[in-house]
């Protein structure tokens, strides 16, 4: 096959290459260009996409004697990933940019022009396993990435690969060394790469412009304090709130809602947070088309968080999600994936758009 890589300039992509090149694959690697100004993405540890990461893939396909290309993905990046940001928060949701990401970048973006190019597939690092064509957990749990590919739909995951599936992280960075690459011991990429300081509130302030609003008590509607943003806020918040006075019984407040036209976000006791019913929309189905519903499903609203069981069904193209006991912070813009009752294999996912107690 002919076979695309996607060089991160990070351990995973470079042994997913390296790999692909072992399986007698045709292999050019591609190091996605995000930013016209890169050094407005992190470095290090803090990010990814660097002119750093760039050299870091070019010495990785050197070392497999491959092709080494750079492509210009900046206009999609700023249009799909950062604008699609900028927009949730002024909505008042909650969106995970490293998901948009791959569902609009590297699995539309790239794999789009990889097709049209010739290529049979892009081969990735991230650390899932495609069994049969549907998306499984990763066999490193704590690495799994099901979570932010369960947007791709049946057509893309055909054309993918993703050799680390079967591998810990301990074993790649092992075979990465063994492989001589540099990159072997490099830290993993985390956070907002688009953001360079880590000031989220200050980023969304200076690109969306600053907007006095009121914080207000959810039981009482008394004005708890001002604020200059309603996007400085995410449901479940604790700290930060600047509030005037603490709770009278002393307990902390948490954000349990976000209103953007009126400029209010509502603050209220922990129990407040509590979600039994969630509706999602944007639906898609690993395998391409819908099961049969009702069914038992685990569901997963964070990358790095549990699961709670649950039952859901479809209804009128969305997604109706019961759970069995509440979950507390679920916020409308964030993704839920559906997974079978064993929690191996993912069913479908969607974007919240309304929560309920």
């Amino acid at each position: 096959m002919r076979v695309l890589a996607a060089m991160s300039g990070g351990v995973d992509s470079a042994v997913a290459a390296a790999l692909a090149v072992d399986a007698g694959h045709e292999v050019v690697g591609v190091h996605m260009a995000l930013s016209r100004n890169p050094g407005t993405l992190r470095t290090g540890s803090r990010g990814c996409c660097t002119v750093e990461d760039a050299f870091d893939a070019r010495r990785v396909c050197d070392l497999l004697d491959i092709p080494y290309y750079v492509w210009d993905l900046s206009e999609d990046f700023l249009e799909d990933v950062v604008s699609d940001f900028l927009a949730e928060y002024a909505a008042g949701r909650t969106p995970n940019p490293c998901l948009r990401c791959n569902e609009k970048i590297k699995f539309a973006a790239l794999l789009d022009r990889a097709v049209a190019l010739g290529f049979d597939a892009v081969v990735t690092g991230h650390h899932v396993r495609l069994v049969d064509g549907v998306l499984h957990r990763s066999v490193d749990a704590a690495k799994d990435q099901s979570y932010v590919l369960a947007v791709l739909t049946a057509d893309q995951l055909a054309h993918s690969m993703f050799p680390l599936g079967e591998m810990t992280k301990d074993e790649v960075r092992a075979e990465a060394a063994r492989r001589g690459f540099a990159v072997a011991a490099k830290p993993d990429s985390y956070d907002i790469c688009f953001i360079p300081d880590g000031d989220t509130r200050g980023y969304l302030t200076d690109k969306l412009g600053a907007r006095d609003g009121a914080l207000v008590d959810a039981e009482t509607g008394v004005e708890l304090g001002r604020h200059s943003g309603t996007f400085g806020y995410t449901i479940g918040q604790r700290k930060g709130l600047g509030l005037y006075r603490p709770a009278p019984d002393g307990r902390p407040r948490y954000v349990l809602g976000i209103e953007p036209v009126s400029g209010t976000v509502t603050v209220g006791p922990v129990t407040g947070l509590d979600v039994s019913m969630i509706t999602a929309d944007r639906v898609v189905f690993s395998t391409g088309r819908a099961p049969e519903f009702p069914l038992r499903t685990l569901a997963q609203l964070r990358a790095h968080g549990g699961t709670a069981s649950g039952s859901v069904d479809l209804v009128d193209g969305r997604l109706r999600l019961s759970l069995d006991a509440p979950l507390r912070g679920v916020a409308p813009g964030q993704t839920v994936v559906l997974y079978d009752p064993s929690g191996d294999f993912v069913i479908g996912a969607g974007t919240v758009v309304h929560t309920g107690g």
